[in-house]
């Protein structure tokens, strides 16, 4: 089984027959999305902000600002948590038809993913070692 941390509780929950995939997408804003009045911005994030909402059940999202932190190859990252890739998947065709997307004001520059404790289900379920953690 695989450990997942919850932020909210605290608590380590077991599941099983999931794999759960951290994503960490890397971000650039254009200066064109910069020289939109904020209003405007607010505005259009706001439609990014509702297909992430309607996907809110099986990924959570996470957003970071880095302009001021990176290495300048990007402005902003995401990371994404969740154990179905199809709905991940769905919400990116989303994210890529809105207005934001489609006339360049950002774009995806890097995606990172990893499958959280992947070891530890190999060798539970096919080795059959049993649980490492309690």
């Amino acid at each position: 089984m695989s450990v997942i941390y919850n932020e909210t509780t605290g608590d380590n929950t077991m599941t099983k027959n999931t794999l759960n995939h951290g994503i960490i997408i890397l971000l650039e804003f254009y200066p064109t999305w910069l020289a939109l009045p904020r209003e405007k911005r607010r505005e259009l994030a706001e439609d990014l902000y509702s297909i992430i909402e309607k996907y809110s059940e099986n990924v959570k999202v996470k957003f970071f600002d880095a302009d001021a932190f990176g290495d300048g190859t990007y402005t902003d990252f995401i990371f994404c948590g969740t154990s179905d890739l199809k709905m991940y998947h769905f919400m990116w065709e989303e994210i890529r038809d809105t207005y934001a997307y489609s006339n360049g004001y950002f774009k995806m520059k890097k995606v990172m993913m990893g499958v959280q404790n992947a070891y530890q289900k190999f060798e539970e379920e096919v080795l059959e070692l049993g649980s490492e953690h309690k």
